[in-house]
């Protein structure tokens, strides 16, 4: 009929198809009887033909072992009979036999025939079974790490090749331990008639490197810089600095690459090694060929097609027309270029070139191909690698939520918050870190998918130190940290304590801290919420008990706070919050003020508290660039009432670098204003002097004073103008010169304006981490000297840490 398929014609069907069902089940029933009689034997199904142009295997077969059983052998053949032929397993099965080291040789041959492929394994066995390995003169290496690089033991098959390359992987790893001089010869071993491995090992004395030298380097950088770019290191003291020659060549590799990023693209480094005379130490001497420095041209980019954007994008490029080139600047280029577009929602990809300008040596010209791609959204997000974090915590810190517009700056902007949380490995130099990127980059979808990968690190720490200080004395510290604490997940087995599954996974922060000390003595246990119910606002708890021995009394403070935070912006921060404590004054000087003697006992504080930051500091170790606003206020009431309020700001300028630059030359500038209300009790009012406050001047001997004891004031205002200087290549030492002025006074008024200028040295030791230890020496200029109302003045002031 018009309109319906054509149907298939009907095929044939054999006869006994046809048949009825009973008949055909008696048949069946018929030949399976016959054939447990033995009364007749049906004829054998012939092979499945192979398929067209496929071959299967016939039979598998292994000749010419005498020594290692069939079976053995066959462990490693994983061509079998029935399966189809294929060459590369074939091959496989070779390497595998190969790398076994049983036979001298096992080579297949293949016999095709009608039925089949026929693979025959000739063996070839080695005439000896090895009867005994010896190493002699091997003084400083394990028998096991020797065995490990051989791989040649007692009983397996002779092989002289094996032997000799053991000889080469021992010697190499002497050197590498800094026996330069180390050999490594086979005594026997090396004929296939030999019945014994003996190797003979001459591992010289270790080589130390005695000095690290730079010839050629003119124009970049020092001798001391260029020392901070290289691995090898200098012994001391008859430690450490020992040869190495892979490492000498990667830091030849890393010497081309700095000056290359600094605009040295001809740049060559060699190495030259001077022994001493017992051949024990070595002076290593690189020659730079530093070659012409090249300068920018200009610069173009190419593919902006977005008139809107072209137009705008040159005033981001920081490569400067005739200035040196920078590969610093051309890759924060890059990035600038990215993120312009990427913040916009048009993903695009940078590529930079560099072409050298012809007819005008030591010029290039910098191209930025800018390849535009569709807007998209962001998809689904998969995450990989939490097993203890929930993923509502790393969806928290990504800021990345499906739907949204795919702005590509917000994926390396996750990754950054991944790593700051403190949660997750960090080895960048592994390869190991949290990575954001797009599953479909390239594919034509509106939505692209977004994999989050990452591995979980040990959250928790136990940390033991010491310190002292000309303020505070001697103190121990011991803490106990849970940087991924989860308050609500409680145990629910054994197995959830010993895993570490318990108490983990909420992203929040648990720290218990105990610092006795001479001094001072604190106690606190102390809980962050980084995001409170969900919500970008978070939220800390402390509970401490503090005792601090003073001239004047001993003062102890048992209490808690609490502070809600919300961070407004890169910059903004606000927050609000409560202290409230017991505070006790005991232990009294005798003839102390009535400041200090009316307040005697316990004493309640309830202080609500709001404050405002506003933070644009490049760093928050030792800031270059940038400033901070604080603003603090706070009404106490309980024993007494009295405002308390606090504004403190500080802002940074580099004012030299080094041509590559590091050494940042920095000045500081820091002022803090306080005010406290007229019935505010000594022990919340202000005093200055000593590290962080007026140096030259004693702690807390800068101040109203009473029968020679200082009481606090109520209004303090202390300024600080510091230049810090870098004196150490490696940036790890720098020197101050520095003016701190200020004044604490009874009431809101300027009386008594100190000044003081001194000197001092930053020095940072990394093994006791990034806290550099502080020394100064402080003079003060102008000092209260009224009768008897002298300042207490402190020449030498000094901060060392030693936390781990």
């Amino acid at each position: 009929m018009p309109g319906m398929a054509d149907k298939p014609p009907k095929v044939p069907q054999p006869i006994w198809t046809r048949l009825p069902v009973s008949l055909a089940l008696l048949a069946l029933l018929a030949m399976v009887l016959l054939d447990h009689f033995g009364r007749a034997q049906p004829p054998a199904p012939p092979a499945p033909p192979p398929a067209q142009g496929r071959e299967v295997v016939a039979e598998v077969k292994v000749v010419g072992n005498q020594n290692i059983p069939t079976e053995k052998i066959m462990r490693y053949i994983h061509t079998r009979p029935g399966n189809e032929y294929n060459p590369a397993t074939l091959y496989e099965d070779s390497t595998r036999l190969a790398e076994s080291r049983m036979f001298k040789s096992a080579l297949p041959r293949e016999e095709h025939t009608k039925n089949g492929v026929i693979v025959t394994f000739h063996i070839v066995e080695y005439p000896n079974l090895i009867q005994d390995v010896i190493y002699k003169n091997a003084h400083h290496i394990p028998l096991k790490e020797l065995e490990s690089m051989s791989r040649i033991h007692k009983g397996m098959p002779l092989d002289p090749t094996s032997a000799k390359n053991a000889c080469f992987e021992i010697q190499d790893f002497l050197k590498k331990k800094g026996r330069y001089w180390a050999q490594v010869s086979l005594e026997e071993g090396n004929l296939p008639t030999d019945k014994r491995v003996v190797f003979n090992v001459t591992e010289g004395p270790v080589v130390r490197v005695r000095s690290t030298d730079f010839k050629g380097n003119n124009t970049l950088a020092s001798t001391a810089r260029l020392r901070t770019q290289i691995e090898t290191s200098r012994a001391f003291l008859g430690l450490g600095g020992v040869l190495n020659q892979a490492l000498i060549e990667q830091d030849m590799s890393k010497l081309e690459e700095y000056y290359q990023a600094n605009g040295y693209r001809n740049v060559k480094v060699s190495r030259e090694l001077s022994f001493t005379p017992d051949q024990s130490m070595v002076d290593l001497i690189y020659h730079i060929y530093e070659g012409q420095r090249y300068r920018v041209k200009d610069w173009v980019i190419e593919g902006a097609n977005n008139n809107s954007f072209s137009n705008a994008v040159p005033s981001i490029v920081q490569l400067k027309k005739g200035e040196y080139y920078s590969e610093g600047l051309a890759n924060a280029d890059v990035r600038n270029i990215t993120d312009y577009y990427g913040w916009r929602g048009f993903p695009v990809t940078v590529q930079k070139e560099i072409f050298d300008v012809p007819g005008e040596p030591g010029v290039v010209r910098v191209q930025y191909e800018v390849k535009e791609k569709a807007p998209a959204k962001v998809g689904r997000i998969f995450i990989v690698g939490n097993d203890v974090t929930q993923e509502r915590v790393i969806a928290r810190l990504l800021g990345i939520y499906p739907g949204q517009t795919l702005r590509y700056p917000e994926l390396r902007i996750a990754e950054a918050n991944l790593a700051r949380a403190n949660i997750f490995e960090m080895k960048p130099e592994d390869g190991i870190k949290p990575t954001v990127k797009v599953l479909n980059p390239d594919a034509d979808t509106e939505y692209k998918d977004i994999l989050v990968e990452l591995k979980e690190t040990h959250t928790g720490s136990l940390m033991f130190g010491a310190g002292i200080n000309s303020s505070s004395g001697v103190m121990g510290s011991i803490v106990l940290n849970e940087r991924n604490f989860d308050i609500a997940r409680l145990p629910t087995s054994w197995a959830d304590i010993t895993e570490g599954r318990a108490f983990r996974g909420a992203g929040q922060e648990f720290r218990i801290e105990a610092v006795p000390g001479t001094q001072v003595q604190r106690y606190t246990v102390s809980f962050r919420e980084p995001w409170l119910f969900d919500q970008p606002y978070s939220m800390s708890d402390s509970f401490y008990y503090y005792q601090r021995i003073y001239t004047e009394d001993t003062e102890t403070r048992l209490g808690g706070r609490i502070t809600f935070a919300h961070q407004l912006n890169r910059y903004w921060s606000v927050s609000a919050g409560m202290r409230l404590e017991d505070v006790g004054i005991g232990n009294t000087a005798y003839n102390a003020p009535p400041a200090y003697t009316s307040v005697q006992g316990d004493h309640l504080v309830v202080g609500p508290t709001v404050g405002i930051t506003f933070d644009a500091r490049d760093s928050f170790m030792r800031p270059t660039q940038g400033g901070m606003v604080t603003a603090t206020f706070e009404q106490d009431f309980g024993s007494f009432t009295y405002p308390l309020v606090n504004l403190t700001g500080s802002a940074f300028f580099t004012t030299f670098q080094r041509t590559d630059g590091s050494g940042k030359q920095v000045l500081a500038m820091k002022s803090t204003l306080g005010y406290a209300g007229a019935d505010t009790p000594v022990y919340d009012r202000f005093f200055a002097g000593g590290y962080n406050s007026l140096r030259g001047f004693q702690f807390r001997g800068v101040g109203p004073q009473a029968g020679g004891y200082e009481i606090g004031g109520d209004f303090m205002w202390l300024n600080s103008v510091e230049y810090q200087v870098p004196i150490q290549a490696n940036d790890h030492l720098w020197a101050v010169a520095f003016c701190d002025s200020g004044t604490v006074e009874q009431s809101v008024e300027i009386k008594n304006y100190r000044v003081s200028v001194g000197v001092g040295l930053r020095i940072i030791i990394p093994m006791l981490g990034p806290v550099p230890i502080a020394l100064d020496f402080g003079v003060p200029v102008v000092a209260m000297n009224q009768g008897a109302l002298r300042d207490h003045t402190q020449i030498f002031q000094f901060s060392l840490g030693m936390f781990r």
